[in-house]
């Protein structure tokens, strides 16, 4: 069982929150870091990096936002929901920019497609999130 699911499960601020969609959104946002520092790596051992120096910078940022925005996230006594919200919105926002980017990159780069992959993954399950904090 995944760390994250056993963390919120024993939470006391989290018994009545649907804790597996933000567990999901939690891993997306690892995966989606992980694959877009690597990516980055990768870029940057390519012959034409000025070509890539775009993708670099989003590959970057958008793990940095993922990264942060998770540790919030694992922080879940939610003590202002508006700031989980505005986080996980920059999170939505570079998920999509860095994937448009590396989506330009697919067809040379496999690197540059995988990580498009895990940011639109990432992008999906933040929705997710953003959607379960909306009043209904």
């Amino acid at each position: 069982m995944p760390y994250t699911i056993q963390m919120f499960e024993n939470h006391p601020s989290v018994r009545s929150q649907p804790i597996e969609h933000y567990a999901a959104c939690i891993n997306a946002m690892h995966d989606c870091a992980e694959a877009c520092f690597s990516c980055a790596d990768a870029c940057l051992s390519e012959s034409d990096v000025q070509m890539l120096a775009r993708c670099i910078r989003l590959d970057l940022d958008c793990a940095e936002i993922c990264s942060t925005t998770a540790s919030i996230l694992s922080r879940p006594s939610m003590a202002a929901p508006e700031i989980w919200a505005a986080q996980i919105q920059a999170c939505v926002t570079a998920c999509r920019a860095c994937a448009e980017e590396c989506e330009r990159h697919a067809a040379q780069h496999a690197h540059c497609r995988i990580c498009a992959e895990a940011c639109r993954n990432c992008e999906r399950a933040c929705n997710d999130a953003l959607r379960l904090m909306r009043p209904q």
